[in-house]
């Protein structure tokens, strides 16, 4: 039964409680718990502001032959020019298709512009392909047997092959580079490999060649000059006599190809993204609570005994536990029968002693030893009405044993 806490102090000497904490301890308390969740928060908008300064910037004329900015490729077009290799420009991957004879190279430059029937034009053109960072529709499509595998932030790349355009070129910088697994077979060549994948890949496709390359670096203005990306992006353009450069205007409304969401979603994104799941999980166990072990504590007020068992009841009723109900009732009645028949209290619920404890019973009731077993450890009642009939069998066998 619950009892009123004494009154005057903790001890129950009369002595007046302590004082409790004041605004000020509760404030401080309250910064001190939240100053790791602020910490991660402020770590997380650092690394956000980070990754958006340090993700290179994407603009129209980015690997246009015509354009002189640092991410376009004039340059490049310039020196083929000068070594007898004639360019020619298309917008549009039918227009290429039509320019593209056995003696030419295609440079394929903006892959996330084209749609389906670009690519489906660009697999019936003639002469070989330079696929410039290609997503997997334009893998899919035009270069058999190869798959990305994922990014490489490797700055500079060492040879690693016997592709004479790279032998020529040697060490190469390509930045953030695709890398790309291959099938295996005839025909394939890795370059530049990392993580066991590599930077670039050339494959056989009928009487083609097929060269994909996992950056556009070695071919902008900006980065022409280092290392040896001027002679990788020579040899690999100016292979053949001429080259068809592809860099195709924005899609009409509609024309849209499969790419995935991941496909469009740039990897610093992704990243970012995965850096707030993990930042989110170590917060989460930091912050998690764990089970100690049971501190018996004061009441803050004073509950009635009534209010208490009519709550647990409501509680049980809500839930349809009839057998923790049950298992409660049996536990009382047991508590108040062992000293009436003169057992230690410990016995209640020992299951040793329950035969002895029925006997008991039985022997100072109108029940039998069967009747009086299923009162006090029968199984659980099978609805309400046996749990009611339950309550009024203890109570029966309570009083008797009183009253012998």
């Amino acid at each position: 039964m619950i009892q009123s806490p004494p009154q005057g102090g903790a001890d129950g000497s009369g002595s007046p409680a302590p004082p409790g904490p004041t605004a000020g301890q509760v404030a401080s308390r309250r910064v001190r718990s939240a100053r790791g969740i602020v910490l991660v928060l402020l770590a997380l908008v650092a690394i956000a502001v980070i990754l958006a300064a340090l993700r290179p910037s994407v603009t129209p004329q980015d690997l246009d032959p015509t354009s002189p900015t640092e991410g376009g490729s004039r340059a490049l077009a310039e020196i083929l020019k000068q070594n007898g290799t004639r360019l020619d420009v298309a917008r549009r991957a039918g227009d290429a298709a039509g320019l593209a004879s056995p003696g030419s190279v295609t440079v394929v430059t903006r892959p996330e512009r084209l749609t389906d029937g670009d690519i489906d034009r660009l697999r019936g053109a003639q002469g070989d392909l330079l696929l410039v960072q290609p997503n997997r529709s334009v893998l899919r499509g035009l270069a058999p047997g190869v798959h990305r595998a994922g990014t490489s932030f490797e700055r500079t790349a060492d040879l690693d092959c016997a592709l004479p355009a790279a032998r020529l070129a040697g060490p190469v910088a390509f930045g953030g580079a695709e890398t790309y697994a291959t099938s295996g077979g005839d025909g394939v060549v890795t370059c530049y490999r990392a993580d066991d994948y590599s930077r670039l890949v050339q494959v056989r496709d009928g009487s083609r060649t097929v060269t994909v390359l996992g950056s556009p670096e070695p071919l902008t203005n900006a980065h022409l000059t280092e290392e040896g990306n001027a002679a990788l992006g020579m040899n690999l353009a100016g292979a053949r006599s001429s080259v068809v450069w592809l860099i195709p205007d924005l899609p009409e409304a509609g024309a849209g190809g499969d790419a995935t969401l991941s496909d469009l979603l740039p990897f610093g994104v992704k990243l970012f993204v995965l850096e707030v799941l993990v930042a989110v999980a170590l917060v989460a166990l930091w912050r998690a609570r764990r089970l100690g072990p049971v501190v018996a504590e004061a009441l803050p007020v004073v509950v009635r005994s009534a209010e208490t068992v009519e709550g647990r009841a409501r509680l049980y009723r809500a839930h349809h536990a009839r057998g923790r109900a049950a298992d409660a009732l049996r536990a009382g009645a047991r508590e108040r029968l062992v000293p009436l028949l003169g057992l230690p209290r410990s016995t209640a619920q020992d299951f040793a002693f329950a035969q002895e404890i029925v006997t008991g019973v039985a022997h100072r009731t109108s029940y039998d030893e069967a009747v009086v077993g299923t009162a006090l450890y029968g199984p659980e009642p099978a609805d309400d009405a046996q749990l009611l009939a339950l309550t009024d069998i203890l109570d029966v066998l309570e009083r008797q044993v009183r009253q012998s």
